[in-house]
């Protein structure tokens, strides 16, 4: 693998679109990624596209025809989000023999227990399916999945398939892009869409700390304060909320897919953004930004290295419902895309240490800036823009929140009977308790985090 790296071979990624949610954001990634680099949604290089720079091979693979087919498989166990990528401008982009919808179609009715064990029931199709695409694949680095935490089949189906492809491919990295619910709407502020919300969300929480390596933190209440706060945007469709996610996707995997000298595969990133392996929650910003029909545009102006990385450290511009004032930063990495003097990033990187963010004691306490070539194929307006991927102590009181909104409907035996239906919760309940331990150990070890002995008591 190290040896591919030195030759500057694609290390391969599998994507993996689990559920409702799962697939929409998991379409408008693959949008934005074949935007990026000039393949029209059948598949077809467009002829402007041919014999770039790019890495296309690290997300997708040519079939005989020479036609570009994501490395993708898109998961659910009921029909009507699958079909509407099927019928829709990028029908002839996938491979069908990568999409699986489970035959009664049903769903998992926003039970996690339902999505686990459904997940269970159909795990041989599926894993035969995984493996396929990994046999095609040269020198496979690892997964991403992209689902929500809060529904049935993103959060139990994911969290199976989270379990068992640690279990099946234990020496490559699975990275998340996990969908929080909104918890901004309900009574008293602490209910969201869905009342069993909290359970599905704990129990998948479990699972992202146990089995991710990374976890890229999308939270719907963050995104909507920003859509409404910053962009003025009152009631966002689901669309424009998906554009802003696929964004944040597509520049988090752009040194992936336009290699520069430095972090030029999954690992690379990770290394530098999860210094241990517990605390791999990471939240994300980007600069300048506004929705316009679900793609990310601005209305600012200027648009210097300086600004964008003085935005990028803006706690409004994060998108994560914790407050950034509170504790410190254990990682920064800034993607800085767009024609760039390093000169310049090195100047501001000095007149943001005169006044530097707080960081972890133990740690280095700097800012990781690589510099990125943006796609030749898609124009912008801005002559530079800016990712920032964030490992912040603070994004334990987003986990506290949900343990908060489970003791609450837990301790009184609600809606319990539906997850009483299924296996491991038929006999008692102790796997609620189980992952209620791991996300309350997960909390306190954030907040240890901020110690200086922390290194010593690992």
């Amino acid at each position: 693998n190290s040896f591919c790296t030195l030759l500057g071979m694609p290390r391969e990624i599998i994507t993996l679109q689990v559920g409702q949610c799962g697939n929409q954001i998991g379409s408008e990634f693959w949008r934005q990624l074949c935007a990026e680099h000039g393949i029209q949604h059948n598949g077809i290089l467009a002829d402007h596209a041919q014999g770039g720079s790019d890495r296309k091979d690290v997300f997708f693979y040519q079939a005989d025809d020479d036609h570009y087919i994501p490395r993708s498989l898109l998961l659910d166990l009921e029909p009507r989000v699958i079909h509407g990528i099927q019928r829709g401008s990028m029908s002839r982009l996938f491979n069908p023999e990568n999409v699986f919808i489970h035959s009664e179609g049903g769903g998992a009715g926003n039970n996690w227990a339902a999505g686990y064990e459904m997940g269970d029931e159909v795990q041989e199709t599926i894993f035969e399916m995984i493996e396929r695409e990994a046999e095609n694949s040269d020198s496979l680095e690892g997964f991403v999945l992209t689902h929500s935490i809060a529904g049935g089949t993103g959060s139990g189906m994911g969290s199976y398939l989270l379990e068992h492809i640690n279990d099946r491919f234990p020496k490559k990295l699975i990275q998340t892009y996990s969908v929080f619910p909104n918890n901004s709407g309900g009574r008293n502020g602490d209910a969201g869409d869905v009342v069993v919300q909290p359970y599905n969300s704990l129990l998948t929480m479990k699972y992202l700390t146990k089995y991710a390596d990374c976890v890229v933190v999308l939270d719907n209440t963050a995104l909507n304060r920003i859509v409404v706060d910053t962009l003025h945007i009152d009631k966002p469709t689901v669309e424009q909320m998906n554009g802003l996610v696929s964004t944040v996707m597509a520049a988090s995997t752009t040194t992936l897919r336009y290699p520069s000298y430095m972090n030029n595969d999954m690992m690379g990133m990770l290394a530098s953004l999860v210094p241990t392996p517990r605390c791999h929650f990471v939240c994300t910003g980007y600069t300048p930004m506004s929705l316009d029909r679900g793609a990310v545009s601005s209305t600012i102006q200027k648009t210097s290295v300086h600004d964008v990385m003085r935005r990028l450290l803006m706690p409004n511009n994060m998108m994560v419902s914790a407050s950034l004032k509170q504790g410190c930063y254990i990682s920064v990495l800034n993607v800085i895309q767009g024609d760039v003097d390093p000169g310049q990033v090195h100047r501001s990187l000095e007149r943001i240490r005169e006044r530097p963010p707080p960081f972890i004691p133990w740690g280095p306490a700097s800012i990781q800036v690589i510099l990125s070539k943006k796609s030749p194929y898609v124009d912008t307006r801005h002559r530079v823009s800016g990712l920032c991927l964030a490992n912040h102590t603070s994004i334990g009181s987003l986990f506290q929140r949900t343990i908060k909104q489970f003791d609450k409907i837990f301790e009184r035996g609600a809606f319990l009977d539906p997850y009483r239906q299924f296996g491991m919760f038929k006999e008692d309940l102790e796997e609620f308790k189980d992952a209620r331990d791991v996300v309350d150990g997960l909390v306190r070890e954030y907040k240890e985090c901020e110690q200086p002995g922390y290194v010593e008591s690992l």
